[in-house]
């Protein structure tokens, strides 16, 4: 099946926490020339304080609203109504979790070490990575299978109507599906559903 993404496209891009939504959402972005949507940085306010859901909701629509293409990335069931509701497109990056881990805890200690600043000023501490309850690698690990099945249930029923859907099954295939929309925005090697 030939995929053709384009200006045009509403892509939302779905996996575990730490196999690396944001990075091909940014890349598919510069490719195609669309706005760059991360719900992290709209859930998330200072201090890893919450957004309420009306202002989480209202934050997802504003970045939307007007907007003739973009790829949003993350995993926010709550608002799914939003993100899958939108979209033309979703890519799922389906790695094993031993890839999940290995990236989230390499993610996560290069983030300790640089104090990168992430959404509204917040950083990664080691005590909230390694020893909070709320640690993302905790989180990664305890998700994974429920977010795996999630995924095959909402493919199979398909309640928004998603047009197409690519399953990404490790990194190597998402290079090569960033190469192939580098070259010409039509895709043939990426599993679609």
């Amino acid at each position: 099946m030939n995929v053709k993404l384009d200006e045009h496209s509403k892509i939302l891009v779905v996996g575990t926490s730490g196999s690396g939504k944001s990075t091909l959402a940014k890349n598919i972005s510069n490719i195609l020339g669309i706005k760059d949507i991360e719900l992290d940085a709209l859930f998330w306010k200072e201090n890893w304080q919450e957004s309420s859901n009306d202002d989480f909701r209202d934050k997802i629509m504003q970045s939307i609203k007007g907007t003739s293409g973009y790829v949003l990335h993350g995993n926010y069931n709550k608002v799914k109504d939003l993100t899958w509701g939108n979209a033309d497109t979703v890519i799922w990056l389906d790695y094993s979790l031993f890839i999940v881990m290995w990236r989230v805890i390499k993610r996560t200690f290069v983030r300790i070490i640089t104090q990168e600043e992430l959404w509204a000023g917040n950083k990664e501490t080691l005590k909230k990575s390694f020893f909070d309850k709320d640690s993302i690698i905790l989180w990664a690990w305890n998700t994974y299978s429920k977010r795996k099945a999630q995924y095959k249930e909402m493919i199979k029923e398909n309640p928004y109507k998603i047009k197409t859907y690519i399953v990404l099954k490790s990194p190597k295939e998402a290079k090569e599906f960033i190469k192939e929309l580098k070259k010409g925005r039509i895709l043939t090697s990426a599993s679609t559903l």
